[in-house]
């Protein structure tokens, strides 16, 4: 489900990437509407690095991120599987297993989520 980025998810974006000045993809042109598409696809430069700027969030920002996942507005559609791996990792880590298995569960159920 696209969405126009709100401040919260601009302000996570650039937590996560502080080198982020613009919000627009460059691969298409059009504006960014997740925030985990652009941070694999245009700032992290592998999955430890993805990894490590999930780290820079706070638990409260994971757990948003979590949630807009979940109610579908949150994409995971075009980040690569390793990194899938990676968040759904982290999140088991920080939030716990039960909302790590609910993202899993999700994506699963609708197509185009995990490759």
């Amino acid at each position: 489900m696209a969405r126009i980025l709100s401040e919260r998810d601009m302000t996570i974006l650039k937590k996560s990437a502080p080198e982020c000045t613009g919000l627009v993809c460059t691969g298409s042109g059009g504006p960014y509407r997740s925030i985990l598409p652009p941070l694999a696809n245009h700032y992290a430069t592998d999955a430890e690095d993805f990894g490590k700027r999930l780290e820079r969030l706070d638990d409260d920002d994971l757990r948003y991120l979590v949630g807009l996942v979940l109610d579908g507005s949150e994409s995971l559609g075009c980040v690569p599987p390793d990194y899938i791996e990676v968040f759904l990792t982290f999140v088991d880590n920080r939030l716990g297993r039960d909302a790590a298995l609910s993202i899993l569960q999700c994506c699963e159920s609708e197509e185009g989520c995990v490759r």
